[in-house]
């Protein structure tokens, strides 16, 4: 068995090496890689060199959404076996803090995250890692499938965070795949009516095909006349912002019901946006915000096993391994055709 892992060893330059095969300590799984997604923040990474925070230094291997088989076992593993297929949740935190002891491990500020600057990526073909966070598949999710439950993983916690319930009105600013998990989430927890706004027509195609209600491009249309027209000047009880955009952030209080919830999903790239809180007191509207996901892997991967959701139809795109340089380039100049693109490793 060779490993390979791809670097991206400049702004917009990705190079594909050989590398040691790994080996698995007491407690963790190698782990085969067959499916990695591309996620925006990867995109940053490769062709900005930074995402928030968070600064790309030497040579990288971006890459988290990741699924595979498990190819060896560790000291001590009885909880998996070799064949086993695996979806892997990429954040391991510390287990002592006071965030993870009281369950709320995503704030753990020792958190070490894939493909997180200084915390390599999984773009490669094998990688080791704890057992305790590779979560089995069932038979009847493909490991494409799996990678795609780290992004429906957000989707969920975000709907969890909003308390979205049967016949609940929502709004999701934003039809990327984060956009479209969180509609896939709501209209798992019983939505009934939920519309998406984002100005890429096939992002809107992608939504009314996974379920949306109705959808608005908001270049065409004034968006807050509209939701106004829609519901009667009520506005909409629940109004998820997923794009990170400064323009959409604003537009939450304008649009959100009196007494309902503005759930903030995506991250803008500015530090701070002007938003009118006189709006959001007037209305006793409820702020959440969202920084990733905890405990919902195991949910989420239920929820796809048993038909709650059908998360294959976010992929729009599929690379070989040999191609993620081409891969990236498409992210960056093809925004308006790829909804949501995966890399498969396969093995050299």
């Amino acid at each position: 068995m060779k490993n390979r892992a791809a670097y991206m060893t400049a702004i917009d330059k990705m190079e594909i090496r050989e590398i040691d095969m790994p080996a698995p300590k007491a407690g963790e799984v190698l782990v085969k890689l067959e499916y990695v997604g591309i996620c925006g923040s990867d995109v940053h990474y490769f062709h900005d060199g930074r995402c928030g925070d968070f600064v790309v230094e030497g040579d990288f291997i971006l890459g988290h959404e990741c699924a595979g088989t498990i190819a060896g076992l560790g000291e001590g593993v009885t909880s998996h076996k070799i064949g086993d297929r695996v979806a892997l949740e990429p954040g391991l935190t510390c287990g002592q803090c006071e965030f993870c002891k009281s369950g709320r491990y995503n704030l753990c500020p020792d958190v070490v995250f894939l493909a997180t600057p200084p915390v390599q990526g999984c773009y490669e073909n094998y990688i080791t890692f704890p057992a305790g966070m590779a979560y089995k598949l069932p038979d009847n999710i493909g490991t494409k499938e799996g990678a795609l439950i780290e992004p429906l993983a957000v989707g969920v916690h975000s709907a969890n965070l909003g308390n979205v319930k049967m016949g609940d009105s929502v709004l999701i600013l934003g039809a990327g795949c984060i956009g479209l998990v969180t509609l896939l989430a709501c209209k798992a927890y019983g939505a009934t009516d939920i519309t998406v706004i984002d100005i890429i027509p096939k992002r809107l195609e992608f939504a009314k095909k996974l379920g949306a209600t109705r959808v608005i491009n908001s270049i065409e249309t004034d968006v807050v006349a509209e939701i106004d027209k829609i519901t009667g000047g009520a506005g909409i009880e629940k109004v998820f912002e997923a794009a990170g955009s400064p323009a959409t952030i604003a537009l939450t209080p304008h649009v959100v019901k009196r007494g309902g919830v503005i759930v903030l999903v995506g991250i803008a790239a500015q530090e701070e946006i002007n938003y009118n809180f006189s709006k959001i007191m007037f209305k006793e509207a409820r702020i959440e915000s969202v920084f990733r996901y905890r405990n919902i892997y195991p949910q989420a991967i239920s929820a796809v096993s048993k038909g709650l959701i059908d998360i294959s139809g976010i992929v729009t795109h599929e690379f070989d391994f040999d191609n993620i340089q081409n891969a990236f380039e498409c992210a960056i100049k093809n925004k308006d055709d790829i909804v949501k693109a995966v890399i498969k490793i396969g093995h050299p």
